[in-house]
């Protein structure tokens, strides 16, 4: 497995700002054959209760799941291949990019996975990297809404929730660059 320092590097170096869901000359049949080789490789693993989904409108290709039953966890396994790098991470349970969503990942599957990325000339990116606040040249966030446009929409509609200061948002990391829907 490559160093965090070197993971960070190329997290830095392939994040381009003019592109944003995926990077400049993307060689989308050598994407297709790698997704494909990591779902093939995953069903050889699990069997066959594995599933593949693609990705539009954002800056991963594909993901791979695998049920908690045939993951040998009592959460669902994925497998996520980024369109930059290619970058592959994986997480457990329902909610992508949060702290703890590697719960359960068995140190031997980490190793096994990062072999594969290898074969497959991708880098294994661990959860925790990916979970480092952003701070990247790219535009991730969008414009944010003057107060008065959000109070005379809220008014039109009738929301009046007094509560809405207290919704935090989590700051940005890295999963928001490279594994995340645009």
């Amino acid at each position: 497995m490559l160093s965090p320092d070197r993971i960070r590097d190329l997290l830095r170096e392939l994040d381009d700002p003019a592109h944003l869901e995926l990077p400049e000359h993307y060689d989308i049949p050598a994407a297709r054959q790698r997704f494909a080789r990591l779902a093939e490789a995953l069903g050889r693993r699990f069997g066959p209760s594995v599933t593949v989904g693609g990705a539009q409108d954002a800056s991963f290709y594909g993901y791979v799941s695998v049920p908690a039953p045939a993951s040998g966890t009592d959460r669902t396994l994925w497998v996520l291949i980024s369109n930059f790098g290619p970058f592959v991470t994986t997480r457990t349970g329902r909610d992508w990019g949060v702290a703890d969503c590697e719960e359960g990942l068995d140190d031997a599957f980490v190793a096994w996975l990062d072999e594969l990325c290898t074969e497959l000339s991708c880098v294994y990116v661990p959860v925790t990297l990916l979970l480092e606040p952003y701070d990247g040249p790219s535009q991730l966030e969008d414009e944010e809404i003057p107060e008065e446009i959000l109070a005379a929409l809220a008014a039109e509609s009738g929301d009046q929730d007094d509560d809405a200061d207290e919704d935090e948002e989590l700051p940005l990391a890295w999963w928001d660059r490279y594994f995340q829907f645009m």
